[in-house]
């Protein structure tokens, strides 16, 4: 395997949280069942996507808040809320309160652009205002302001018997350099480094200076370090697709890469009139992966990942896949579990400060073979 001088520090995962219309609650559930596996198998953080319209979370904030009572230690964070569908100061009482709750765990990943389909939900979303909307990076840094404690309003004090802040409340110390920014293009990534955000790299690049995908995000992550106060101890996470197989079933494996060869005619070029590139799922034992990762001139540059579970499995397979991840893919690129987490070798889970009524879907040892 080729060598590397710095060990992977922070393993994470990332959900889309997909569930059945007919039954919304399980799937909700399920989401929730994983972040708690998660901080048993000693994850350093777990994030969940935004969804509107579709049946995925529409609301990951809410979904982090129920997490926060439900674990100890782990990181919470969203990857990505669309600001296009957000009040940026609603938005930032939301974000402060729950990292309130989590006691400072909330790790909020935002990114700009019209919502989906904005042509047939704009008089939904903005009757009055929608050809008025401003959708760039404005919304971005007035988040920003709302969550870092500017002012909001030149007002405050006393008024009958109740009282005003000028700034958002409560204020959650910290949660200002907990921001990062989901971008796939140079333009956001120096835009992120500049107003002191943390870089979310996805599986998702824009083909801009190259058509080598690694290329590609390895000039993002050093055009954000450029521009940002920290320079190269800026934080960039890191989240490809990654699916280990280890300890995966014969009919597993062989889902696992058929989810994987249908995707792949979308990673031989830039697609659409964005040159959106696409890289390659990975799928195979762990050591396989660990050395695809190693050649990655992208993953070299970081020390901290969110790997994506795939949208369509069932929870039975992203128990294997997590526990694999974290017993498996993890100690073979130097990471080690967080200290509240198991043990690589006896993967014997720790006590939980609240089980779930679902305790079977937490010993590892209970994916199907």
């Amino acid at each position: 395997m080729p060598p590397t001088s710095t060990p992977l520090e922070k393993l994470g995962f990332l959900t889309i949280g997909l569930f059945d219309e007919a039954d919304p609650r399980r799937g909700h559930e399920s989401t929730l069942e994983m972040i708690e596996l998660g901080e048993r198998l000693g994850f350093d953080s777990a994030w969940v996507r935004h969804r509107h319209l579709q049946y995925g979370i529409s609301s990951p904030v809410a979904v982090l808040a129920a997490a926060s009572q439900r674990t100890s230690r782990i990181e919470l964070g969203t990857a990505v809320i669309p600001l296009g569908w957000e009040n940026p100061l609603r938005l930032a009482e939301d974000l402060a309160t729950v990292d309130i709750l989590s006691g400072g765990r909330l790790n909020p990943g935002v990114s700009v652009g019209p919502p989906m389909h904005y042509d047939r939900v704009k008089q939904a979303l903005y009757p009055h205002t929608a050809e008025t909307e401003d959708f760039g990076y404005e919304r971005v840094r007035r988040l920003l302001d709302c969550v870092r404690g500017k002012p909001a309003t030149d007002f405050s004090g006393v008024e009958g018997f109740e009282v005003f802040s000028n700034r958002v409340q409560p204020v959650s110390p910290g949660l200002g350099r907990r921001m990062w920014y989901g971008g796939g293009s140079l333009r956001s990534a120096r835009w992120a480094g500049e107003h002191g955000m943390n870089l979310l790299t996805s599986s998702v690049v824009k083909a801009e200076e190259s058509e080598d995908f690694a290329e590609v995000q390895l000039s993002h992550i050093r055009a954000f370090r450029a521009r940002h106060p920290d320079g190269d101890r800026a934080r960039v996470s890191q989240g490809l697709v990654v699916i280990p197989t280890d300890s995966a079933s014969p009919g597993q494996r062989a889902k696992y890469e058929a989810y994987a060869a249908q995707r792949m005619p979308r990673t031989a070029a830039p697609q659409g009139p964005a040159r959106m590139m696409f890289a390659p799922d990975l799928v195979g034992p762990s050591e396989r992966i660990a050395e695809q990762l190693y050649a990655h001139a992208a993953f070299r540059e970081v020390t901290e990942v969110a790997f994506a579970l795939p949208f369509t499995f069932e929870h039975e397979d992203y128990v294997q896949i997590l526990t694999d991840m974290a017993t498996r893919l993890g100690p073979a690129l130097g990471w080690r579990p967080a200290e509240r987490g198991v043990t690589v070798e006896g993967c014997q889970p720790a006590s939980s400060p609240r089980p779930s009524q679902s305790e079977e879907f937490f010993t590892p040892g209970r994916a199907k073979k």
